[in-house]
Formats: C-alpha cells, sequence, structure tokens
C-alpha cells in the first residue's frame, strides 16, 4: 500500500479509500466484517461512510454506520488503525430540522453517528452537501407525507450563513468529537467561500473535498480540482469507475432501475468504451485498474474510493498503485475521454 498526507495536515491516509455503501446495504454483517478486514490486511487505512447510508435497511439510513460500529466493537484495534469519514446533511428523520447544515442537526448528527459507529471521535467528518436552502415542492410533499403535518407553501427552507456552520463544526472540534472537516459536492466557489469564512474564524477549515470525478465525468477539472489545489485540499474522487463502466461491466445492483440506467449508459458510451478497453487491453491491464490509476496520477487527488463488494475486488483495486501512465498514455486517455478543456476561465474563453 501507498500511503499520503490528506490535503495539507500531517494526516496519513492509504491511496485508496474504502467506500462502505455497500455495507449495511447489499452485505451481511459477516460479509462485511470480513470486507473491512481485508482491507486493513491490504494496508488500506482510510474508511468512508455516511450516516445516511443502509438506507435500503433504515428508512433514513445509519444501518451502515450501525454495522461499522459492531465491527470496531470487535476490537482488536480495529478503530485505532482506522482514519474514519462520515457526513451530515442528508435527511436522518421525518422533521424539517432533521436535515441540512443548521447548528442544531449537526450537533445532532454528529451525537447519532457517534452512538452508531461505537466510537468517541470522527476523523473527518464531510458536509456532504452545500446547504442551498432550496426546498422543492416534492421535499415538502415528502415531509408532510412522513409527519402528516401541513407545511405552508410559502415555506422556503433559508441557507444556513456560515458564521452558524463553523461555529457548530468548532465546538465539535473543540469538544474532541470531530478532529478534521471536509467538504463534498461543492463548488469551486463554495470551496474558497468555505475557506475564506474558516480563516476568518481562525480555523483550519476544510481540509479535503470529495466529488464526482473519473474518465467519464471530469467537470471537476473546471474549478473544484484548482480551489483544491489553491487551499491545500485533497481530493477524495467518488465513483471513480462509473458505476461500473471504467471496470467493464455495469455495477452490481439489485434494483432493476439501476440495471436498467447502466446499460443505457453502456450503450450511451459504445464508441468510447471500446476504444477505452482496446486500450487497456494494448497496456495489459484491466479497464478498472486503469482508471484508478489515471486518478492517482494527478496530485491533488488523495485517494479515490472504492466500493468493493467482493474480497476479490477489494484485493484487485490494490494493481492501479502500480500502474504508472506515461505522458503518451495520458495523451491517448485524453482522446478518448476528452476533459473539459482545462481550468476555468481558460477552458471556455481566452
Amino acid at each position: 500500500m501507498q500511503f499520503t498526507h490528506l490535503g495539507r495536515t500531517g494526516l496519513t491516509v492509504s491511496r485508496l479509500c474504502l467506500g462502505t455503501m455497500n455495507i449495511g446495504t447489499w452485505l451481511s454483517d459477516d460479509d462485511s466484517f470480513a470486507l473491512m478486514d481485508q482491507a486493513l490486511d491490504l494496508g488500506i487505512n482510510f474508511f468512508d461512510t455516511a450516516n445516511i447510508y443502509g438506507a435500503r435497511t433504515n428508512v433514513f439510513g445509519g444501518a451502515t454506520e450501525e454495522v461499522i460500529g459492531r465491527w470496531f466493537a470487535q476490537g482488536g484495534g480495529r478503530r485505532e488503525k482506522v482514519v474514519l469519514a462520515t457526513k451530515v446533511f442528508g435527511p436522518m428523520g421525518p422533521g424539517l430540522n432533521d436535515r441540512g447544515l443548521s447548528a442544531r442537526h449537526i450537533r445532532q448528527a454528529c451525537e447519532d453517528s457517534l452512538r452508531r459507529l461505537q466510537t468517541d471521535h470522527i476523523d473527518l467528518y464531510y458536509m456532504h452537501h452545500v446547504d442551498r436552502g432550496v426546498p422543492t415542492a416534492a421535499d415538502r410533499e415528502t415531509w408532510e407525507l412522513q409527519s402528516g403535518e401541513i407545511v405552508d407553501p410559502a415555506y422556503r427552507r433559508r441557507e444556513t450563513p456560515w458564521e452558524e456552520i463553523w461555529q457548530a463544526m468548532e465546538r465539535l472540534v473543540q469538544a474532541g468529537k470531530v478532529l478534521y472537516i471536509g467538504t463534498s459536492n461543492f463548488a469551486g466557489w463554495h470551496i474558497a467561500q468555505a475557506s475564506e469564512r474558516a480563516a476568518a474564524r481562525h480555523m483550519l477549515g476544510p481540509i479535503c473535498d470529495q466529488s464526482l470525478y473519473n474518465l467519464t465525468n471530469r467537470t471537476a477539472e473546471l474549478e473544484v480540482i484548482p480551489a483544491c489545489r489553491d487551499y491545500g485540499m485533497g481530493l477524495v474522487p467518488y465513483s471513480p469507475l462509473s458505476g461500473g463502466l471504467l471496470a467493464g461491466q455495469p455495477g452490481e445492483s439489485e434494483s432493476p432501475g439501476r440495471r436498467g440506467r447502466m446499460a443505457e449508459a453502456f450503450d450511451s458510451s459504445a464508441a468510447p468504451l471500446k476504444q477505452y478497453y482496446d486500450f487497456c487491453e494494448e497496456l495489459g491491464e484491466k479497464p478498472a485498474d486503469v482508471a484508478l490509476a489515471w486518478l492517482l496520477s494527478n496530485p491533488v487527488v488523495t485517494a479515490p474510493i472504492i466500493g468493493s463488494r467482493t474480497p476479490e475486488q477489494l484485493a484487485g483495486s490494490a494493481r492501479a498503485l502500480e500502474i504508472k501512465l506515461d505522458t503518451n498514455s495520458l495523451t491517448r486517455l485524453d482522446a478518448i475521454w476528452p476533459g473539459p478543456g482545462g481550468e476555468a476561465p481558460e477552458a471556455y474563453a481566452w
């Protein structure tokens, strides 16, 4: 295993991050425990989860954190060996205050995650989404169905001010319940805004961003990656294999709807996918490993999140660390999967 610092901090993490979305959703406790033990054996010490994961088991999520908590409870230094990341933002109950980034919800969500994870601290606490404060009709309708109470059609959920968010996070850090803060699904200007507001409070601020980023979706190159580089933040890409497209097969799922969407994605990307698979065959490497190696070649990327469901998938991911893509290979990949043209504004302006 290879290791690096997470962003500008002294925290050392593995260059592959274990994603746990399948845990508590599709995998049994025994299979989940075995997978996490295997990750530690491979040297993967960076684990990623979220409070909303496991919604298939529990209506409002939490199941994934509970499984991880039961794994920690087995002892053997498991908790001490793991750099643990979880998230706050998504709905964790039927109430209007059971979601978002209000100080109330941040505090309650953190306490609930700690309880489910059976730990006294979270190493990296992500804001799972920027708090846009934009309620939809569907949002109000869902709440009304769940709670039985009527929401005024004129209701507008207010965007939480950064002063409130950082005060709540600061208190968690001071209490030792959270060590570092991260962002997820933020635009470049959101990262700048969050970082500057934190600096004004003399806080460390966000140390990394978790963003959708892979060969088929390179929008992050416009502003998110430059923002991370400028603020000394690491980038932790999710969906590095584009749901299975870049692995040579659709991502496994028991959901017929998802299988259908993936089949459509394969059909719509048939031409570049064939070029990509042919290129990987020339290299003598598996498509999934090349996709991960491409991400790892970016100096801003800390660790792609690998959402393995089987021991074979997890063990195979380590091969990506050994693949070194030369300039010619990177150029060919750019031709197959063109990015947005570079960084903003040069990508679209003179």
